[in-house]
């Protein structure tokens, strides 16, 4: 098994940028695909990014792909979400997930269903 801690977040003014962190433990990073998700208040938890087991493969939900960039560090066992030009409508909470099910890009990979553990998140906060 391995346990997600999600840090980073903060409040930020628009236009501006954040580093997300999935800092990982237990079973080494390296044997999971990982994915970060996020969750705006009264809105369902909504795909962002995946990345596969060696962080030569990545998949993005359109409306990011641009602005959002997942890389890992399997040295570090830790995953990030490198986020610029963030507007309001990026306020939510970031959740990162880990499968090991499924190491490379899948076509589920966007899916909630498809990762078995969930870090706690962390939230975001753009101000306009």
């Amino acid at each position: 098994q391995v346990q997600l801690v999600e840090s980073g977040g903060g409040l930020v003014q628009a236009g501006g940028s954040l580093r997300l962190s999935c800092a990982a433990s237990g079973r080494a990073f390296s044997n999971y695909a990982v994915a970060w998700f996020r969750q705006a208040p009264g809105k369902e938890r909504d795909f962002v990014a995946a990345i596969n087991w060696s962080g030569d493969d990545t998949y993005y939900a359109t409306s990011k792909k641009g602005r959002f960039t997942i890389s890992r560090d399997n040295a570090k066992n830790t995953v990030y979400l490198q986020m610029n030009s963030l507007n309001p409508g990026d306020t939510a909470v970031y959740y990162c997930a880990a499968t090991e099910r499924a190491l490379n890009i899948t076509p589920y990979s966007n899916t909630n269903n498809h990762y078995d553990y969930w870090g706690q998140g962390t939230q975001v906060t753009v101000s306009s």
